[in-house]
């Protein structure tokens, strides 16, 4: 037995210990394929001290560069005081914001976002600019390498922090526009009169949260978005020809994607507000149903469940003031009950909307209670899915390692879940090709049986905050067949349960096409430009093998392409000025030369172009 003296106890000094514990200060690490990555975390606890800076009134501007790797950007606020630059940088608990009056209602209050950038980046470096001086001192992985000495400058005043992600924490990390924009866009809406320029393009917003929702809305608004401000507090409502519920919500602009007290606050007293206008105790998710929302609101020192400020815990609008719930309730009682009585055309859409659901959900009640006789009846059901031994009950307490995979045919499927992890990693069944969806209504869910164990599977019956898994993967084979049934699922969440996808849960499983091997060394190749280069590499003719699909590849080596440190995912993003309808219509409407080239570019395998072609007609004629 190991003996436990004194020489067990270790000090570690701040960037030591960030780097170590590094989930403890910015969440997951990733690659940077999921918008909550660490790189983004990062990138976010910078651009959180300019914007801190813009909401004081300081600096309408920020710049904001990436090349490559290298983060840059540049506000034009007051600048960190000159002697305390390194401090505010390299010692946990330092900064302004502990000075009330110096900041007011901002995200980081902790002092710590900076100083995990610093000690996480293998460069780090920053510039200071005040009343005619500058000082620039520079990191490497949080030990300090220049201190230089304060110089006179012509430069504008602010703070320039530019930083290098350390690639041995974050492995292949790369970042991805679509992210960094969504990201940015966000920060623009939550403070109009504020310009973020981002290699080379501008963002601005007029309009707060309209422009917002406005930007967001992936199916043809039922009504006009309807915009209300207060003292700390912004919303923006309308309903949508879709599924399901989504919400922005933010606090003093920061995105709370987990929502949290303010975003329950604003659902409740919208249901509450409906009911007290029209007279009418409707059932709350007929209220909801359909819902596109955002809120925002000015929090004095808000308690964030994590570092990462994902979801608020805040019960109160300041320590000692008035309750969150009271606050947004009284709000929306006095605005948004305004607004419809001086808008009797919005007010009776949003009644007829709130009729329809109620309908709908009325009609569903005895088709959802035979589902459920059927799915325990069902002796597909265990087959179909292969459960993992850890997965979440609720979206609150959703493991980030938690996957669902979702194949097509015995072999594939048989190969994944022998040579998956049982406890993180789950498999669902296809049988041969699921249903063409596109156009029907969600009785569809519960009578066709394939959709109905799917959606018990994940658990998103009610809501999808009750999702099991982290993750949805879809995992075909890379041919026409393969791409098709891809479609036919995407569409199936499209159609259904959008929220899915908006809120980052669907990736499609990249799976190698060929093994390059000789006797000393075996490559797996992902695309033919991977395959040329391991035949540079390892020379001599070595043996080449091209995998035509899943159920080809051995479970020990499939091992190796789903293992959670070396699986390749690549999410399904919806667009910011992607509409659904568009996309449903582009993916499963009437067959157009622009589908089949979209299908073609996007197979990664070498076949005949007039082969797929003709392929995709007779999957059509069958569809």
């Amino acid at each position: 037995m190991a003996e436990y003296t004194e020489d067990n106890i270790r000090s570690l000094d701040w960037k030591e210990h960030i780097r170590l514990r590094p989930g403890m200060y910015i969440g997951k690490l990733g690659d940077g394929t999921q918008p909550d990555d660490g790189i983004y975390i990062l990138l976010k606890e910078v651009l959180d001290n300019s914007i801190d800076e813009f909401v004081m009134g300081n600096g309408k501007i920020i710049d904001v560069k990436i090349r490559e790797r290298k983060v840059t950007i540049r506000d034009y606020g007051r600048g960190i005081p000159l002697g305390k630059v390194v401090d505010c940088v390299s010692k946990i608990n330092t900064g302004g914001k502990y000075d009330s009056r110096a900041f007011k209602k901002t995200v980081g209050l902790n002092g710590v976002g900076t100083k995990a950038v610093n000690a996480l980046s293998t460069w780090f470096e920053v510039t200071s600019v005040r009343n005619g001086q500058q000082k620039l001192v520079v990191f490497e992985t949080g030990e300090l390498v220049e201190d230089n000495e304060v110089v006179p400058t012509s430069n504008r005043k602010g703070t320039k922090t530019s930083f290098i992600a350390d690639e041995k924490i974050f492995k292949n990390y790369k970042y991805l526009t679509q992210h960094v924009d969504k990201m940015l866009w966000n920060y623009v809406y939550l403070n109009p009169g504020l310009t973020i320029n981002f290699n080379g393009e501008k963002y601005q917003s007029d309009n707060g949260l309209k422009d917002l929702l406005e930007s967001v809305l992936s199916a043809e608004a039922l009504y006009p978005t309807i915009h209300l401000r207060g003292d700390d507090i912004e919303v923006a409502i309308t309903h949508a020809k879709k599924y399901g519920e989504e919400y922005y919500s933010f606090v003093n602009g920061q995105h709370t994607t987990q929502g949290g007290t303010h975003q329950g606050a604003f659902r409740e007293a919208l249901v509450k507000t409906i009911r007290e206008f029209y007279g009418k105790n409707f059932d709350a998710q007929d209220v909801r149903q359909s819902i596109v929302a955002a809120v925002a609101v000015k929090v004095m020192e808000p308690v964030f469940e994590s570092q990462t400020k994902t979801k608020l815990g805040s019960t109160e609008i300041e320590p000692g003031g008035q309750s969150m719930k009271a606050f947004v309730a009284d709000f929306l009682k006095t605005k948004l009950d305004n607004f419809l009585h001086k808008n009797p055309a919005t007010a009776d859409k949003i009644l007829r909307k709130v009729q329809q659901a109620e309908k709908e959900r009325k009609e569903l009640s005895g088709i959802r209670k035979l589902a459920r006789e059927r799915q325990k009846k069902s002796s597909l059901h265990n087959k179909k899915l292969r459960d993992c031994r850890s997965h979440a009950q609720d979206g609150s307490d959703l493991a980030g390692d938690t996957m669902l995979f979702i194949t097509e045919g015995d072999s594939a499927s048989g190969s994944i879940t022998k040579s998956r992890n049982a406890k993180t990693q789950a498999v669902f069944s296809l049988r041969g090709k699921p249903l063409n969806c596109y156009g029907l209504t969600k009785k569809i869910v519960y009578e066709n049986e394939e959709f109905n164990l799917l959606q018990a599977a994940l658990n998103i019956e009610e809501s999808i905050e009750d999702l099991r898994y982290e993750k949805i993967v879809i995992a075909t084979d890379a041919d026409v067949d393969g791409m098709h049934i891809r479609l036919l699922l995407i569409t199936f969440f499209l159609q259904f349960f959008p929220e899915v996808i908006q809120l980052g849960h669907l990736y499609i499983l990249q799976t190698p096409l060929f093994r390059v091997r000789n006797k000393k060394e075996t490559r797996y190749c992902y695309s033919d430009q991977e395959r040329q280069q391991a035949l540079l590499d390892l020379g001599k003719k070595p043996e080449i093998t091209r995998f035509k699909g899943l159920g080809e590849i051995s479970p020990d080596e499939f091992g190796e392409f789903i293992a959670p440190d070396k699986i390749r995912l690549d999410p399904i993003v919806i667009g910011k000025d992607t509409k659904i309808d568009e996309m449903l219509t582009f993916y499963m409407g009437k067959n157009t030369k622009d589908r089949q080239d979209f299908i073609i570019d996007n197979l990664k395998i070498e076949q005949d172009i007039a082969e797929l072609i003709e392929e995709e007609k007779n999957i059509d004629k069958t569809a």
